[in-house]
């Protein structure tokens, strides 16, 4: 039988429901909060959760009138969930503990509060994925792809502007330096915080799905184009003052670029509306 979910009790019953899954995941989600502070690459992970609880706090309204079914298919996500904890724990694999998280709370929300809430909730529950590390095996396969061809890109565009350059695999040789193209400057790190920027950006500006897809697509060679930018800007700038490649200015760097790849992506946003309006305007 179904019913409302009264607003302010389905709060309660989140929080507390919320409070004692923590508790079970206290240890997996202890080591991913302190990967998210010394780790450079998951800097953007102490974000998730928040902007997914502010996500969900804004859909109160469509939570308020939505009706409570127990859906009782979600103790079969639940029980994946545990196991899935359990095997990650034994066989010390983080990604598969900490992925468990994310099938519990999923499993918890069909169980208590059924289908339509966790509709409306799921958006924010996919969103807690960004949370979590990807693999080491896929982020070796991802990362070293991406080295390659930042260097590539800043080895013509070095050329191209008169600044001689050999490049062997992700080592860039200039007159006076060797650039090092490491896991770092990748733009793995970027990508990920730029895809999970586009989807928070998309859920408050646009509600159009194929927009948000768009935008989503667009993080990869937007990414990947800042970063190979940035990469050129290190060779030119250690050119002509090798500090200036090195250290606090090396990080300053990486950050302006990041905001310039966030410019470009508004923009494109932008070039999106203004284009429904030329189209809208002729038809």
């Amino acid at each position: 039988m179904s019913r409302r979910t009264g607003g302010l009790s389905l709060w309660i019953q989140m929080i507390w429901f919320a409070g004692l899954l923590c508790l079970l995941f206290a240890p997996v989600l202890k080591g991913m909060a302190l990967e998210w502070f010394h780790d450079d690459d998951m800097g953007h992970g102490v974000f998730v959760p928040l902007v997914a609880g502010w996500m969900a706090w804004q859909k109160r309204g469509e939570l308020a009138r939505a009706s409570v079914k127990p859906c009782w298919w979600g103790l079969a996500l639940l029980a994946w969930g545990f196991l899935q904890l359990i095997a990650g724990t034994l066989g010390v694999e983080l990604f598969v503990a900490r992925t468990a998280f994310i099938v519990s709370v999923a499993g918890l929300v069909l169980t208590v509060w059924g289908v339509e809430v966790f509709r409306i909730l799921a958006f924010p529950l996919f969103l807690l994925a960004f949370m979590i590390r990807i693999p080491a095996i896929v982020y070796g396969q991802v990362t070293f792809p991406l080295q390659l061809l930042a260097s590539q890109v800043a080895e013509t565009a070095l050329s191209v502007i008169g600044i001689p350059v050999y490049r062997e695999g992700n080592i860039l040789e200039l007159p006076s330096q060797r650039l090092s193209v490491v896991e770092a400057c990748s733009g793995i790190r970027s990508l990920l915080s730029l895809a999970f920027l586009s989807l928070v950006y998309g859920f408050f500006f646009d509600k159009r799905l194929w927009v948000r897809l768009i935008l989503f697509a667009s993080t990869v060679p937007i990414a990947i184009a800042a970063n190979a930018f940035r990469v050129t800007i290190t060779g030119i700038l250690g050119e002509y003052k090798k500090e200036l490649a090195e250290g606090f200015f090396h990080a300053v760097e990486g950050w302006v670029i990041f905001m310039v790849a966030l410019v470009l992506l508004v923009a494109l946003h932008r070039c999106i509306i203004a284009a429904g309006r030329v189209v809208h305007a002729r038809g």
